[in-house]
C-alpha cells in the first residue's frame, strides 16, 4: 500500500461542478509530488486516469481536461511533474553517462508511483486504471504502461516517438548514445505494451509534433491499438478530440 496524504480542498478550477477535488502528496524517487485528484460526483468506484499534462503545463491548468473527463465519469489523478515536465536530453545524456539517474527516468518512476496512489483511493475501482499523457507527457505515459501490466490501456494526446529505431540514424555510430536514446524513446516500448491498448489522437495539423512522426509511431504499436486525427493547427487537447476520447475510454475501461 503506497503512503500519501490526501485533504479536500475547493474546486477553485471548476467551482460550478460537483466534483470532489483533493490535494495529494506522496514520496517519490527522493522527492515529495503533490498530485489533484478530482472525483465525480455521486461516484463511489470510479474507474482512473493518471493525467500527464505536457512540458511547462502544471497540474492546475491540466484541470480543464480532468472537469472533461470527469463528466465522462472517470476519477484523475493529475501530479506535478518534475522542472514541470520540461526535459533536457543532453543535460540528461551527461547524468547517464556518469551512472547518475537522468529526469526522464524519475518522472517515469512519478507515473508508476501516481498509478499506486490512484489505485489506493476508495472512490476509485483498482481494476480499471489507464493512463492518459498530452505531448511529452503522452511519452512518458507510454513507458509506464508498458512498465505496468495493471494498466489497461495508454492514450497519447499529441505526442510521437523519437524515431531512434531508424537503423540508419546517425545515433548508431555510439553505442552508448545510442543506449541512452532507445531508453527514452517510447517507440523503443511499442511493441512490448502489455495487453493494454495503445491509443493515439492527433492533429493532421500539429503545430509542434508533426502527424507523419505520429504516424511512425502508430505503425510500430501491437494490436490492440487505434488511431484518430483531428484538423485544427493546435497542439494539445482540443474539443474535436472529445468524441475518440469517450469511445476508447468505454472500451479501455469497461
Amino acid at each position: 500500500m503506497p503512503v500519501f496524504s490526501v485533504k479536500e480542498i475547493e474546486d477553485t478550477y471548476a467551482p460550478e461542478n460537483p466534483d470532489t477535488l483533493k490535494l495529494l502528496s506522496f514520496e517519490s524517487r527522493g522527492q515529495r509530488i503533490q498530485a489533484l485528484l478530482r472525483i465525480p460526483a455521486n461516484s463511489s468506484s470510479s474507474p482512473g486516469l493518471v493525467l500527464l499534462p505536457g512540458a511547462g503545463i502544471s497540474k492546475e491548468a491540466e484541470q480543464g481536461l480532468a472537469v472533461e473527463l470527469s463528466k465522462m465519469g472517470y476519477a484523475t489523478l493529475t501530479p506535478d511533474q518534475r522542472n514541470l515536465g520540461s526535459i533536457n536530453i543532453e543535460r540528461d545524456f551527461e547524468f547517464f553517462k556518469a551512472g547518475l539517474e537522468p529526469l526522464e527516468y524519475t518522472m517515469v518512476y512519478d507515473a508508476l508511483k501516481a498509478s499506486d496512489v490512484l489505485a489506493a483511493q476508495p472512490e476509485v475501482d483498482p481494476e480499471r486504471l489507464a493512463i492518459l499523457g498530452e505531448s511529452n507527457g503522452g511519452r512518458i505515459a507510454v513507458l509506464a504502461c508498458a512498465l505496468n501490466p495493471s494498466l489497461k490501456g495508454v492514450i497519447a494526446i499529441s505526442t510521437a516517438g523519437y524515431g531512434t529505431e531508424n537503423p540508419d540514424s546517425a545515433l548508431t555510430n555510439d553505442p552508448e548514445t545510442y543506449r541512452f536514446y532507445r531508453s527514452i524513446d517510447p517507440n523503443t516500448y511499442l511493441e512490448t505494451l502489455p495487453s493494454a491498448k495503445f491509443v493515439q489522437i492527433h492533429s493532421f495539423n500539429d503545430t509542434v509534433i508533426s502527424h507523419d512522426q505520429a504516424l511512425r509511431t502508430f505503425a510500430l504499436a501491437k494490436e490492440p491499438k487505434a488511431m484518430y486525427n483531428v484538423t485544427e493547427a493546435a497542439h494539445g487537447y482540443t474539443g474535436s478530440m472529445r468524441p475518440y476520447l469517450e469511445k476508447e475510454l468505454a472500451l479501455i475501461l469497461k
